[in-house]
Parts: structure tokens; C-alpha cells; sequence
């Protein structure tokens, strides 16, 4: 059995759990019930997408600059937003700038600190990613940061990704329990019925998978030898080349 679900079998398992009869297809079903659920799914999936960063929604962005570059670089089509703290310069190994307010861009352009600026910075602004310095932009720098995709689904066969369903056999991402559990209390609440038992089997799946979806590190108390299992990026790492 495949560890994720395809669509209609997430809805007909919702279907079966509220009281209602399975159908073979319930994408295609001209019933106002599956009709219903159908759209309800694809609720639900574009809501989970903003709820939480769901490791298999985690991609990566990278961007190598180049002297003739505006500053100025298209996000890709399916994103939906930056994990925070991600952002790295790889050439100079270093973390970049950011995101900068509006102040402190209008500030950097206004008082013109190219030539006083050793590392890149950005912003997100009119769904476009900006560094600085521009005008011109240092060529080499190697810009990279991770980000949540909207595509939730998978297209059978072909591996395509999308942000809807709209056949059947369409793979959702998502753990099915969560998807399922989901989808039956948006049902419920569209119809008006009671949800208080669904939504307690929802918190608990939510609790449940949110806290094993990428694991968790060993918390420790004390104050032994290694207070990290790694060097501090920030403040053990040197700037590239220093001492050589």
C-alpha cells in the first residue's frame, strides 16, 4: 500500500466516515455531495500549505548573480513563502541580509552604500526577490534560501506538481489522516452539523504530525562541554579566508 492517498480516496473515506455511500469516481460525480467535497479538498490543501512549513513542501532557490543583473529576480511560480533564517551568500559563506523593511532599502538607496556594502542583502517586494547592492549588481555571489511551495498535489505518472486536484487519481502530498481528519470537519462545517468530535480527532492528529514531520532536537537542560552539536554559523565561523 503506497504511503500517500490519491484524492478520491480521500474523499470517499470522508464519505464513508460522515455516513454517505463511496463512489468510483467522486471528481467526476455530478452529485452535489462529492461535488462539494471536491472543492472542500482543495481547501483544505491550500490552507494546510499556510498553516505550517510540511518538510515535503520545502524547496530550494538559488539565484548566481551576475554584473548585468538588475538586482531583481522572479520568484518561482510556485511559491508561496521564504522559511525564515535560510538565506545564505555561498561564495562568501555567509548569511544574507534581511528581509529588509522599506525604511532600510529606501535608506541603503538614499544614501548610496555600494561601495561600503561587504555582503548582500534583500527584500520580497511585488512577488519579486531584490539584493542589495544593485546598480550595479556584484557578479558571483551565489544567493540561495529554502521556501514552501503551494504544489500539494502530484500528478499520477508524470510526477507534475500542482496546487489542485482535479482527477481522481491526483496524489495529495499531505498525511493522509491529517488530509482526511481536515476535510471531514470542513464538511461538517459547511453543512452545519456538530464538529466538536472532529475537530478534537483533528487537534490530535494536527499535534501529532506537526511534531514528527521533520523530528526534533535533544533538549538539554544542563550546561555540558558541547552546548552545540555544530559550530554557531553566526558567531564560530569565520569570513572566508581570514588567517590564510
Amino acid at each position: 500500500m503506497a504511503r500517500l492517498s490519491i484524492a478520491s480516496d480521500i474523499i470517499n473515506r470522508v464519505a464513508a466516515e460522515v455516513g454517505l455511500l463511496k463512489v468510483a469516481d467522486p471528481l467526476s460525480s455530478v452529485d452535489e455531495t462529492f461535488i462539494q467535497l471536491s472543492e472542500l479538498l482543495n481547501a483544505a490543501g491550500q490552507e494546510l500549505v499556510e498553516l505550517w512549513p510540511w518538510q515535503v513542501l520545502v524547496k530550494p532557490f538559488q539565484v548566481v548573480t551576475q554584473d548585468t543583473d538588475s538586482g531583481t529576480y522572479d520568484l518561482p511560480d510556485d511559491f508561496s513563502y521564504m522559511i525564515d533564517q535560510t538565506g545564505w551568500e555561498h561564495s562568501n559563506r555567509v548569511a544574507i541580509g534581511g528581509p529588509l523593511s522599506a525604511q532600510d532599502w529606501t535608506y541603503l538607496a538614499g544614501r548610496d552604500l555600494i561601495s561600503q556594502s561587504i555582503y548582500a542583502s534583500f527584500r520580497l517586494v511585488d512577488n519579486k526577490f531584490d539584493i542589495y547592492p544593485q546598480d550595479p549588481v556584484p557578479a558571483g555571489l551565489d544567493i540561495n534560501f529554502e521556501y514552501i511551495s503551494r504544489n500539494w498535489v502530484q500528478e499520477q505518472g508524470t510526477g507534475d506538481l500542482s496546487d489542485l486536484v482535479t482527477v481522481g487519481s491526483d496524489v495529495v502530498l499531505y498525511e493522509p489522516i491529517l488530509i482526511i481528519k481536515f476535510l471531514k470537519v470542513k464538511w461538517l462545517q459547511a453543512k452545519g452539523f456538530d464538529t466538536t468530535a472532529a475537530v478534537t480527532e483533528l487537534e490530535n492528529i494536527w499535534g501529532s504530525r506537526t511534531g514528527k514531520d521533520t523530528g526534533a532536537a535533544v533538549l538539554n537542560a544542563s550546561r555540558g562541554s558541547r552546548g552545540m552539536p555544530y559550530l554557531s554559523a553566526y558567531g564560530s565561523t569565520p569570513d572566508t579566508g581570514f588567517g590564510m
